[in-house]
């Protein structure tokens, strides 16, 4: 039987620092990331980037001690419900891990630090294409976010900013 464990990054510990780039790595190189690896300049410098950011939450999932699945969350903040919310910014299980249930205790490690925070609701986005992942964080009670169903669905938007 395999022991699942979620620990947060301490990016101070090289070791536990390459085990969460190496996964995004893996998820940016796949069909649901960018396709392309992390480059080595963002590689030599997101540990500090995120060591300076006390609102964005990492975590390694491992299955025994290898490193299987990451969670970085950002906390914001609602003013509708004037209370922060969680939003899980990427979530990855290894393909080599998959269906084992880590996706899960991700999803449910999420759910506890948001609840910890006071947080109001939990938000992710997804790729319409990600057939697997749409429903494991359907099964989990996610849902499409609308205010008034005559508006619509929410959608999500970006504007890339080059610099």
């Amino acid at each position: 039987m395999n022991t699942v464990s979620i620990q947060p990054v301490d990016f101070g510990d090289a070791v536990r620092a390459e085990a969460y780039l190496d996964l995004l790595d893996h998820y940016m190189r796949g069909p649901t990331g960018s396709g392309t690896p992390l480059s080595p300049a963002l590689r030599t410098r997101l540990t500090a980037e995120l060591r300076q950011r006390p609102t964005v939450l990492c975590f390694v999932a491992y299955l025994d001690d290898t490193p299987a699945g990451l969670l970085t969350c950002v906390e914001g903040f609602s003013t509708f419900a004037g209370r922060p919310l969680l939003n899980i910014h990427d979530i990855v299980v290894h393909e080599r891990f998959r269906r084992r249930g880590l996706a899960r205790a991700l999803l449910e490690k999420a759910e506890d630090v948001a609840r910890t925070r006071g947080c109001c609701k939990l938000t992710l986005e997804v790729l319409e294409g990600n057939a697997g992942a749409r429903q494991a964080y359907l099964e989990f009670g996610f849902r499409a976010y609308e205010l008034d169903p005559a508006m619509g669905r929410a959608l999500f938007m970006e504007k890339r900013l080059e610099g």
